[in-house]
């Protein structure tokens, strides 16, 4: 399918945010030049006419939008697009009568930002668009968001598309680990050469490193020819080790010589084969923790863990519920399935909702309502029967201390009943006096221990750790009363 394609031009001086539109918006066929300042600017529209300027506001020697009007009088098939952290109204004003084609507060969501610009040169005039044939990706990222925290994943995929770091992804499963390793593939220096995961969890352990390191013919029954293993199929490229806390240890030491040579040695092989890729590694595991257990090799961890990107879980970005769930709809709907909107109660029902499988669940379940949902806009009760039973955000009409007995209770019967993950799905604005409750009867049950607690619980021992702190628990003291 053909793509309207056209020259950029983005002023911003925050050097990440240039790098990762600029390399977003060159996937998709457009000529993007940047600049930091008003300066550098006017330097550039001296010699260069884009069809699309995207600028920021507050600039190092000004105000962005001070001669808006100006550029837009002189180059008047020019579209300005106005992005500033300055979110109050005032500014959409003044970029409105400024003449700004579109304005996008930031935090912005980067695929949001492609979008504006393929409509700002889909208003040019026909015999002034120029398409792109060769199949470019439509979104600008493999990532969905404009909440800090993952401005904060954009931020740090920006400083590192330029190296060859290795990166280690941290996140519950389902908040989208490996679509960053794409992104980061996607958009750096290798991006022209193959992606390459696996998932250590997925495979036997005893074929782990058969399929890491490849194996030569006869070296183990049903080893019928020499196969290439992972790291040559990678060559020049990115490996994505997935669940790297799930790997045994024989298969992290000869990872981390494979790490420090730059070599491979096929199983049943004797000659090593040089390899150049890039390692990006990802867990929804504590590594520190299974370091201290014997389980995970310190110097491995250091080895992978250079750069780290913490991903959070889909209940700590609330604000990226709804723009997720808008997505996931509309990208089923391009995949063949009836288009379908959500109404304002299941979006409210949307936010309370806990994501105890993050953005995973997300999919799952917005898939399944475009299939399911006989109206073209879901209604809040549609959505209440699909989510799990229970699923419902709390009622009113409680009082707080029946609410948090009730909290109480239930959580002593799920512990008392052999444990499981807790999952909790109540309303943000009772979540400040339930969440402490279901912590301290979590780590009372388990006598203090932080790391059985935070299983419980399905949430990792940092994000616990703080949640201690912020609630000003002491898990030393915990006991369940008599």
């Amino acid at each position: 399918m053909a793509t309207v394609t056209g020259s950029v031009l983005v002023v911003d001086d925050d050097p990440a945010i240039c790098i990762v539109v600029g390399e977003a918006l060159r996937r998709q066929g457009h000529k993007v030049k940047t600049a930091a300042s008003i300066r550098e600017r006017s330097a550039l529209l001296k010699s260069f006419s884009p069809d699309v300027l995207i600028t920021d506001v507050i600039l190092p020697d000004g105000d962005g939008l001070d001669d808006i009007a100006d550029i837009i009088a002189n180059e008047p098939e020019m579209n300005v697009i106005v992005l500033s952290a300055q979110n109050t109204l005032n500014t959409a004003i003044r970029a409105t009568e400024k003449g700004a084609f579109e304005y996008l507060p930031k935090p912005f969501d980067l695929n949001e930002l492609t979008r504006a610009v393929a409509d700002a040169l889909a208003t040019r005039r026909p015999e002034e668009a120029t398409s792109a044939t060769d199949e470019l990706p439509h979104d600008g990222l493999p990532l969905v968001g404009r909440s800090p925290a993952m401005q904060e994943v954009y931020r740090t995929i920006a400083r590192v598309l330029s190296n060859d770091l290795s990166i280690l992804v941290l996140g519950e499963s389902g908040t989208g680990k490996e679509l960053v390793a794409e992104a980061i593939h996607s958009l750096g220096q290798r991006r022209t050469r193959p992606f390459v995961a696996i998932n250590m969890a997925a495979i036997p352990r005893e074929l782990i490193e058969a399929e890491l390191f490849g194996y030569e013919k006869g070296a183990f029954t049903g080893a019928h020819a020499r196969t290439a293993g992972k790291f040559e199929q990678a060559q020049g490229g990115t490996l994505f080790l997935d669940e790297i806390g799930d790997m045994p240890m024989e298969a992290q030491t000869r990872l981390l010589r494979v790490l420090q040579s730059g070599e491979v040695t096929t199983v049943g092989g004797s000659k090593p084969v040089r390899v150049n890729v890039r390692i990006i590694a990802a867990t929804n595991r504590q590594l520190p923790d299974l370091i201290e257990d014997g389980r995970f090799r310190q110097d491995l961890y250091y080895r992978l863990n250079v750069v780290p990107i913490d991903l959070p879980p889909l209940r700590e970005r609330r604000e990226d519920v709804i723009l997720l769930a808008r997505h996931f709809l509309e990208r089923a709907a391009q995949e063949g399935l009836p288009r379908k909107t959500l109404s304002d109660d299941a979006a409210q029902l949307l936010m309370a909702y806990h994501w105890p499988g993050n953005v995973r669940e997300l999919q799952n379940l917005m898939q399944r309502l475009a299939v399911l949902s006989r109206e073209n806009v879901i209604a809040a009760d549609i959505l209440r029967q699909a989510l799990p039973l229970g699923a419902a955000p709390a009622g009113s009409g409680a009082t707080a201390d029946q609410l948090a007995g009730a909290v109480r209770e239930w959580a002593r019967r799920q512990l008392g009943v052999g444990g499981g993950q807790l999952q909790r799905t109540l309303h943000d604005d009772l979540l400040g006096m339930v969440e402490p409750v279901l912590i301290q009867e979590t780590l009372a049950s388990v006598d203090g221990n932080q790391i059985r607690a935070a299983g419980l619980l399905g949430i990792n021992r940092n994000t616990l750790r703080r949640k201690l702190t912020d609630y000003g628990l002491d898990p030393v003291q915990l006991r369940l009363p008599d």
